[in-house]
């Protein structure tokens, strides 16, 4: 007798099982998610960038089981722009060949612009803890970072979908993404009405 194969969702791939009031729930527990504003350190002296670095230890001795993330919060063009690359490489007509380099130009000057768009997330995961000890340390690691000189936001369920769809290359409207595939295909007063 064969074995029936069992089929993985993207959401098993990506461990992640739904959505909470406060971030996303996981097969290891809960995340809830600080957005960290980026200060442009190019424009710092030397001695304000350490301060900088001091302040992140301090914030990471205070909440040792923090995990930090950082992603473009933009789009990368290289698959474009090596694709535009190579049919320039191959190109004859000198017409078509001025605007591959036209096209490869603008993506440069607009990958310049984005390159300095980073966005940090600071995440803290609960495993057993009870709603009243969640919500403490919640509070605790928020107020930990701000009390540190960073602008910090707590992440909401629309920062979040944003952030995965940017992690994933899936979109830059993550926040448009339905939670539930399909979902956006069914018109759940129809079904109702049907199953009435």
């Amino acid at each position: 007798m064969a074995k029936k194969k069992s089929k993985n969702t993207v959401q098993d791939l990506i461990g992640i099982e739904t959505f909470t009031k406060r971030g996303i729930k996981t097969a290891h527990g809960e995340l809830v998610y600080y957005l960290i504003s980026p200060t442009n350190i190019s424009v710092l002296s030397k001695e304000n960038i350490e301060i900088k670095i001091w302040h992140l230890m301090q914030v990471l001795s205070a909440q040792p089981n923090i995990e930090i993330s950082c992603i473009d919060s933009c789009e990368r063009f290289d698959d474009n722009k090596n694709f535009m690359l190579d049919r320039l490489a191959n190109e004859q007509n000198s017409s078509v060949r001025k605007c591959l380099e036209k096209d490869i130009d603008y993506l440069d000057n607009i990958q310049i612009e984005m390159s300095t768009a980073r966005q940090f997330m600071m995440a803290v995961r609960f495993r057993k803890e009870k709603e009243e000890q969640k919500f403490n340390q919640i509070n605790r690691v928020e107020k930990a970072i701000a009390e540190q000189g960073f602008e910090v936001k707590r992440m909401d369920k629309d920062d979040i979908k944003r952030f995965l769809a940017i992690y994933f290359g899936a979109s830059m409207q993550g926040e448009l993404i339905s939670d539930v595939d399909g979902e956006d295909g069914f018109d759940e007063e129809k079904l109702k009405k049907a199953v009435l």
